[in-house]
């Protein structure tokens, strides 16, 4: 069961107990203030295992499970053992492949993994054998068996009772999982499903961490049933629970293990598509003897207990209490219960509703099995996690909540005194401190800023400068939207886009998680580029006419020298492309004149240069917008330069790059005009439009008719004709398939009479290095033009393209005023992505402009739909744009 960081944010207890009272009024006034504004700060109430956090490699990929842990039914050959069954390796034949064909209904065949001691799993990864191009055996379905002994095995099942997950569709992606609920144990099994017979190979990877608590079972009371006042029916059983059923629950574990708190209205759960009443099981007092509900926990060995934390609900309006008293009998080894025992009176809270977890002190016990008696303080007692804190354990959170106070007592009218204020006040204490630390640096910050705006008159840009370093690539390996491992890589790739060290949840409906890494080819000048994302089908050998635009292109990212992408070529335009040489010729440097340097990035620099005698390279098709080729006079040109201490992969882009762009022929496509390539440093020369990049062009023109002297105007009729350019020179790449990933303004130049050509070099200018989201200090995205699948799945696709045209749409409609979701921070539109995802109401959309039209809105709407198959296409978009009339 995935749960997002924070969920299940809770008010601390109320104080309620006499004795705490009167020692809260002797407290100073002003300590008596801290500690009433700490009771009103939120904390987290989680279990002992979080599985937002809980997701790192167990060690197949990585190589500690050693061979001797892994094991299987069967295997084709020596070459394909279990020990080859390992997620993204190619040792041996490339993967464990089972004697004969899997037959439908036949699930004999398994692979099986010893962790040695239990684990909490999360999540699991799987693969299917490629070695090379030589393997095309994978799992299309497959099924998990799990064990906490050796002896009794489980059959995995989701919250809705499917044992089936499914698997691969070709040899050489990963796919991963989410396990929800999640499962526990020490041995697991993959069990290929197939519905037809065929040979199987699979690799695979287990994600989680260590179970610390050591629990193996729980017995229990079932579950039972609440009807409210209005007929609603709230359904409290344990229904994830691996163990036998029937009026109790023995041998298993369940929701009171799965690391999920449920929420203060029982009747609310963090999950979709379940019934009132999910998070928690209950039990009713009358249906009780004795008042109490009882619970035994078997143990993994005998350990040295400290604490058990119990989470309850106490919504008190609906008849639900916290247990007012806990009695708990301890057991070293398979003999009687001991006598003596462990008894802890609760203070209840008849004043906040609030769920909450409950610590009891276990005073250093020992035992490998604990009973506890959870007696009744109303009609209804709720749990929905119980953990254990043992001599060996150490948790996976970082910060506990404040907790309902008990006693360990034998008398039962004694209450607790308030030995937490001293702490709670110190705390509180700390937090001014930092508070104030954060004020006095933010202070000094722009103290300095001020200071150095005084000494020299820097613009916007290079204020920007101050507080962003130096942008690096969009397409790095690391964002992109799958596995690729069929090719070979440099070390300086490896180290570039190196495996994730934990995987991060998405949300319930995701299978992926967003942070997966493609590997890309090695490419040396003079080799023909084929298909680097697996078998080319015999469909993708030519560009067939009408390609969908959601289609999601296998791709080969391009690292241009500024450090940004050009575009994202899909492997079979590849194909196409290299049948041809570089359609442009070698230009003399010295007939370069540098003016200014543009932008720098990665590696290397983007600079405006003067060149004369352009048009003895220019072609019959070359009628190139914002050239003057008919004299002699020198006209502007762009040049990318790579710096010559380049690696050999950043070559290699730049040749590609090359390559690419010289096959780009179109009106609103900024030209590769000549290159120079015989020496370094390599340039390649590309047009350069009079006005600039389109953001800039708008941010100085102003709508209507201003006096004489103001600032340029320009009509919602230039607008849309600027718009239309940009649609057709996207219609025109989405035609080959071809994914720009970074549409916006800045990447757009403007020339004469409105004449718009889409380029690639935005990002390498630090006027805009605000656009863009560091990740890890490496990576930077353009979030605010982004998808809402591009930034949450790594997907990148002609449909995620049409939304940033949207964006851009929206940008050239306010005349570039401001920036997207201005008033949104970083984090907060990466979570209105999370809404869009959800697609519950709740997601924000960018406001109509005053510039734009019903008609123009709507269609900046339909760009941004959630379904990738609902928004339009740019052949759409380009022919509304063109039909679109002004509106007054």
């Amino acid at each position: 069961m995935a749960v997002e960081p924070g969920r299940g944010a809770r008010s601390p207890p109320a104080v309620t107990s006499s004795l705490r009272t009167a020692n809260m009024l002797a407290t100073p006034r002003p300590a008596l203030l801290l500690l009433l504004l700490l009771l009103h700060v939120p904390w987290a109430a989680r279990a002992q295992v979080n599985p937002a956090v809980c997701r790192y490699p167990l060690g197949m990929s990585g190589g500690h499970i050693p061979d001797e842990d892994i094991s299987a039914s069967s295997q084709w050959s020596e070459s394909t053992a279990a020990k080859y069954g390992r997620l993204d390796s190619e040792d041996g034949d490339g993967a464990w492949c089972p004697e004969i064909p899997v037959e439908p209904d036949d699930l004999k065949e398994f692979l099986q993994i010893d962790l040695r001691a239990l684990h909490f799993i999360t999540l699991v990864g799987t693969q299917g054998r490629h070695a090379g191009g030589h393997g095309n055996e994978f799992a299309p379905m497959y099924k998990i068996n799990y064990s906490r002994d050796g002896t009794r095995w489980i059959s995995w099942r989701n919250r809705h009772g499917k044992h089936v997950l499914d698997g691969n569709t070709n040899p050489y992606d990963i796919v991963l999982k989410d396990l929800e609920p999640p499962l526990i144990a020490r041995f697991v099994r993959f069990i290929p499903v197939t519905d037809h017979s065929m040979n199987v190979c699979l690799r695979v990877e287990l994600y989680g961490c260590v179970w610390l608590d050591g629990l193996v079972s729980y017995n229990a009371p079932a579950g039972q049933q609440l009807v409210l006042p209005g007929g609603t029916v709230i359904y409290l059983n344990d229904s994830v629970y691996d163990g036998a059923f029937g009026y109790s629950m023995t041998e298993g574990l369940g929701q009171l293990t799965d690391g999920v708190s449920g929420l203060d209205d029982f009747t609310q759960t963090h999950e979709y598509h379940v019934w009132p009443g999910y998070d928690y099981v209950g039990w009713r007092n009358e249906s009780t003897t004795g008042g109490y509900v009882e619970i035994t926990f078997e143990f993994d060995r005998i350990r040295n207990f400290t604490a058990m934390k119990v989470h309850c609900n106490n919504m008190f309006a609906k008849g639900v209490k916290i247990f007012k008293e806990v009695q708990c009998y301890f057991r070293a080894d398979t003999s009687e219960w001991e006598p003596s025992t462990v008894s802890s009176v609760l203070v209840l809270d008849d004043v906040n509703p609030s769920a909450r977890f409950v610590t009891v002190p276990l005073l250093h016990r020992m035992a490998s099995a604990i009973k506890c008696q959870y007696y009744f303080a109303d009609a209804w007692m709720m749990f929905s996690e119980i953990t254990f804190q043992s001599d060996a354990a150490m948790y996976n959170n970082s910060v506990a909540p404040p907790e309902v106070p008990v006693v360990p007592t034998t008398d039962p009218t004694l209450k607790i005194d308030d030995s937490n204020t001293r702490i709670l006040i110190g705390c509180l204490v700390a937090i001014i401190f930092i508070l104030v630390a954060i004020i006095v640096i933010i202070l000094w910050r722009q103290f300095w800023q001020k200071m150095l705006e005084k000494l020299s008159p820097l613009s916007q840009a290079s204020r920007r400068m101050l507080d962003d370093e130096m942008t690096v690539s969009l397409s790095l390996p690391s964002e992109s939207s799958m596995f690729n491992h069929n090719r070979s890589t440099s070390s300086s790739e490896q180290e570039s886009s190196s495996t994730y060290d934990r995987i991060f949840p998405l949300g319930p409906d995701y299978q992926e998680p967003s942070r997966l890494i493609r590997k890309l080819p090695e490419f040396t000048p003079g080799e023909e580029e084929t298909a680097c994302s697996g078998p080319v089908k015999p469909s993708q050998a030519s560009v067939p006419e009408g390609v969908p635009h959601y289609a999601e292109a296998d791709i080969v990212n391009l690292q241009g020298v500024t450090g940004g992408n050009t575009y994202s070529v899909p492997a079979l335009t590849m194909d196409l492309l290299s049948g041809k040489d570089v359609a442009v010729e070698e230009f003399p440097r010295k007939l370069l004149t540098f003016k200014e340097k543009l932008g720098e990035g990665q590696f290397g620099e983007v600079h405006l240069c003067e060149v004369e005698g352009m048009e003895k390279f220019m072609g019959k098709d070359f009628a190139l917008e914002g050239l003057d080729t008919s004299s002699n006079h020198p006209v502007l040109v762009a040049v990318k330069m790579l710096r010559a201490d380049a690696n050999k992969n950043a070559r290699n882009d730049f040749l590609k790059e090359i390559k690419i762009m010289s096959r780009l022929k179109d009106p609103n496509i900024i030209r590769l005009l000549a290159v120079c390539i015989t020496d370094d440093p390599l340039c390649m020369i590309t047009e350069y439009m009079e006005n600039g990049d389109l953001n800039q062009f708008l941010s100085r023109q102003q709508a209507g008719s201003p006096p004489a002297g103001h600032a340029p105007t320009i009509s919602y009729s230039d607008l849309r004709f600027m718009a239309t350019q940009i649609a057709s020179g996207m219609k025109y790449l989405s035609s080959l398939n071809f994914v720009h990933r970074d549409l916006a303004t800045r990447n757009c130049l403007v020339g004469k009479q409105y004449t718009i050509k889409i380029a690639d070099f935005g990002m390498s200018r630090n006027l805009y290095s605000g656009d863009y989201y560091r990740i890890q200090g490496r990576a930077v995205l353009p979030i605010r033009w982004m998808s809402w699948e591009s930034i949450l799945l790594g997907k990148f696709t002609t449909a995620s393209d049409v939304w940033a045209f949207g964006v851009t749409l929206w940008e050239t409609f306010t005349l570039c005023r401001e920036q997207p979701y201005s008033q949104l921070s970083d984090e907060q539109v990466i979570e209105n992505t999370g809404e869009f995802f959800r697609d519950q109401g709740r997601q924000t959309y960018l406001p109509q402009p005053a510039l734009c039209p019903d008609s123009v809105y709507k269609l900046m709407l339909s760009c941004w739909r959630r379904d990738t198959k609902d928004r339009p296409s740019f052949q759409d978009i380009h022919r509304l744009l063109q039909e679109s009339t002004s509106e007054e």
